[in-house]
């Protein structure tokens, strides 16, 4: 054998956007997008071919995403637009002053304080149950499959099971009946998972032939329900019987803005997809440079993502606890109130007032016009760590995203939904859908939106390259990154402006996307970015 190390990339590589008419799955790993693609060549169409991408990404990439999920989809079928929010809410016996009274002052992000009511199971028989034509047994198959007989681990999920190997092993250390069952479940004795290993979770396998069998309904209020309330109660976990069994998603209506006469839509709160909006808004009445690469088309966009971001960490929340509605968040005259604040030099976001009037992203295509924008996460890599005994199941820490502060419209409280970092994105024109895109990673994935908008509407970049194109990171005050692929020129007068930069080379944080595009003869056209293990499937 030829030894040879699956990370070390010496030289520039080049993808090409791939094309096809009859379906088109894009996700993160090769495994997923054939699992897709071999679901519409047994007639299924985009949304079966999503369920089962779903289904199978808590096995094959487990550092991003679990059975104990929240999702969000956007499904474009008979010319319209749904919008599915799977996200869970916070257990009914825990509030903000219970956590505070354990003496922290922000929230945790492992064990049981962060973890919420997944909902990404809800979400896949909601969408099978809707517009999808297989059944559950079906569309789980290849999934149960891998995790019977095991699959090979990709370069990207292999980096992030290392470092997660580390953080989990300290606090097994400190608590081994709550963190015994992640180490025995994603560990082999205590080594992680690395690229190329075979990896394989039977319990996983059994989880998901119970779900089939039900129609996710024993994951609520049946066998696996009654699983992770017993392993709850015995760890000191809040979750019970009654809070999974109050779960339902909820079919919401998607939000909107126009950017230079195309429509761009994402989730309403509590994910912050508004954020997108609100920056294009702020972004449509500024200088853009000539290309991509004018320093002053930078500048413009890290300025309009800063004053969006201020707004979304404070204003956006639970719909039903928020004081501030969306219209006047995403209203012309409060994106030109907004705007007024850019100049020349780097600002320091402050939220204005606007009352004045680890993540798996994928996407799929059938030939009959059905498309399928489908985001699904954990929150932070693996989660809380909490891992249900003999299930394969690890629960997401989405609570580690409220707030403690009463004051705030994001506080903790029971039955509430947190601020939601994923965002699944979709651009239409005159009424007809150009297509699904989305850019996975926390706080990343609306200035990863940002960007692709920008090199697909500005610049006319094609979907590889709208991927491709090096990107910047807004980390907070005036910080930003820049990947070492941003020309000197740009960086140097973003410094100049006031901008404090930091060039990396590693690009693992920088947000890893998909797109499919329909042209107008009906072909598809699709794009998965080098920063992720991603492949096209095409037929």
């Amino acid at each position: 054998m030829i030894p040879f190390d699956p990370c070390d990339h010496r030289y520039p590589s080049r993808r090409n956007t791939v094309f096809a008419n009859r379906g088109m799955v894009c996700s993160s790993i090769p495994q997923a997008s054939g699992i897709g693609l071999d679901i519409l060549k047994k007639g299924g169409n985009a949304v079966d071919a999503a369920v089962a991408v779903a289904a199978a990404l808590p096995l094959l990439e487990p550092t991003s995403n679990g059975l104990g999920s929240d999702a969000f989809a956007l499904v474009w079928t008979k010319g319209k637009l749904h919008a599915l929010n799977a996200s869970g809410f916070a257990p009914q016996n825990l509030t903000a002053a219970k956590v505070r009274q354990m003496g922290y002052t922000s929230m945790p992000s492992e064990g049981w304080l962060p973890v919420m009511v997944p909902g990404a199971p809800a979400a896949w028989a909601e969408l099978a149950g809707r517009f999808g034509t297989m059944p559950l047994e079906e569309l789980f198959a290849p999934a149960v499959d891998y995790a019977r007989h095991g699959f090979a681990v990709s370069v990207n999920p292999a980096r992030m099971w290392e470092r997660e190997a580390r953080r989990f092993g300290q606090a097994y250390q400190k608590d081994p009946a709550l963190f015994g069952p992640w180490m025995d479940t994603f560990t082999k004795e205590g080594e992680p998972c690395r690229a190329g290993d075979i990896f394989s979770c039977p319990q996983m396998a059994d989880t998901l032939e119970s779900l089939a069998a039900t129609g996710c309904e024993s994951f609520y209020r049946g066998e696996v329900a009654e699983k992770i309330a017993a392993f709850s109660a015995a760890t000191g976990g809040w979750l019970t019987r009654e809070d999974l069994a109050a779960y339902k998603p909820q079919w919401v209506e998607p939000i909107t803005t126009r950017y230079r006469g195309y429509d761009v839509y994402e989730l309403p709160p509590n994910g912050h997809g508004i954020t997108v909006l609100m920056a294009l808004n702020i972004l449509e009445g500024l200088e853009m440079g000539r290309d991509k690469d004018d320093p002053i088309t930078w500048h413009h966009m890290i300025e309009a993502l800063k004053l969006a971001f201020a707004d979304a960490k404070t204003y956006v929340a639970d719909p039903r606890y928020m004081r501030t509605r969306v219209e006047d968040l995403l209203s012309p005259a409060y994106a030109q109130k907004r705007r007024a604040l850019v100049g020349p030099r780097a600002l320091e976001p402050q939220p204005g007032d606007p009352h004045c009037g680890g993540t798996v992203y994928f996407c799929t295509a059938d030939g009959q016009g059905n498309m399928v924008s489908y985001i699904q996460s954990n929150y932070q890599s693996f989660g809380s760590g909490v891992v249900v005994p003999g299930t394969g199941i690890s629960l997401q820490n989405r609570g580690a995203n409220f707030s403690l502060d009463e004051a705030s419209d994001n506080c903790l409280a029971p039955g509430k939904r947190a601020y939601h970092t994923i965002i699944p994105g979709f651009l239409a024109k005159d009424g007809q859908p150009v297509g699904p895109f989305g850019v996975m990673g926390a706080f990343m994935q609306p200035q990863g939106h940002l960007q692709v908008l920008v090199n697909t509407i500005d610049y006319g970049m094609n979907p590889q390259q709208a991927l491709d194109a090096p990107r910047f990171q807004w980390l907070g005050g005036k910080k930003i990154q820049l990947e070492a692929g941003v020309p000197q020129a740009v960086a140097r007068e973003l410094e100049e402006r006031g901008h404090e930069v930091e060039i990396i080379t590693d690009t693992l944080n920088m947000g890893r996307g998909q797109i499919i595009r329909r042209l107008e003869n009906g072909v598809l056209a699709g794009a998965t970015e080098p920063r992720c293990d991603g492949t096209v499937a095409a037929w």
